[in-house]
């Protein structure tokens, strides 16, 4: 497996770097991360299209000439189970190249090197055209979580969460009716190895609940005995 390396931001879109060099990686991935977005990255192209057809990404940068698989064939891959958008970032300035990636069902394609000033407004706006596919504001029963904003409201109350208590319900969130164990709950909010001897998420965990369940009779965060936890809405 390929290196993945995970830039974690509270911010409101996820995005997925397919990059082999990694000078460019980091560059990308520092500049989005600063811009307010969740930025994953993959370094050959058999882990990206991994990434990209089991998680939930808003958008997919991606590079043509990778190892394992090129950029080509991973966007067949995703366009055969997917409709992220996909934008190319690449050294191949051919017309025909460009031309291949947009009927192959890109969404975009930039040239290297590239200014990132440029490559912003074009990512901005194609996370504008698809806007209509996310919505800002969830809501799972009586909580609603306005991700440009960062507000979460309960029962019409108004809710105040730390930095780390957001992230960590916005995993759930994005994880509703599926059970998370804690290793992939570190991995995801802190960006660490998770270390069986510490209870930092189950302490994490119990400070969420104290503020979006325990004031509430219908529980959104149940254990899972011996897995993780499981974000759900159930019946009183």
């Amino acid at each position: 497996m390929g290196v993945l390396c995970r830039a974690q931001n509270w911010g409101s879109m996820r995005i997925l770097i397919v990059e082999d060099e990694p000078k460019t990686a980091a560059y990308v991935s520092k500049g989005l991360t600063e811009h307010g977005y969740v930025v994953d990255i993959a370094s050959n192209g058999i882990d990206g299209l991994h990434l990209a057809t089991t998680s939930p990404y808003d958008l997919i940068l991606l590079d043509v000439m990778l190892p394992g698989a090129d950029g080509w064939s991973v966007l067949e891959g995703i366009r055969a189970k997917r409709d992220t958008p996909v934008f190319f970032l690449s050294a191949r300035d051919e017309v025909a190249d460009r031309v291949k990636g947009l009927q192959l069902g890109a969404d975009d394609y930039l040239i290297k090197p590239f200014a990132f000033s440029e490559l912003l407004a074009r990512v901005q706006s194609i996370l504008r055209r698809g806007s209509g596919k996310v919505d800002p504001v969830i809501q799972v029963g009586d909580l609603a979580i306005d991700r440009v904003r960062r507000r979460v409201v309960r029962d019409g109350r108004r809710i105040d969460l730390t930095s780390k208590e957001y992230t960590l319900l916005d995993y759930f969130v994005r994880h509703d009716g599926e059970v998370v164990s804690r290793t992939l709950i570190a991995e995801h909010v802190w960006d660490m190895n998770f270390d069986s001897d510490t209870n930092v998420v189950d302490v994490a965990v119990r400070r969420l609940r104290a503020k979006i369940d325990d004031p509430f009779d219908a529980k959104l965060i149940h254990t899972v005995h011996g897995v993780g936890y499981l974000f759900e809405q159930r019946p009183l």
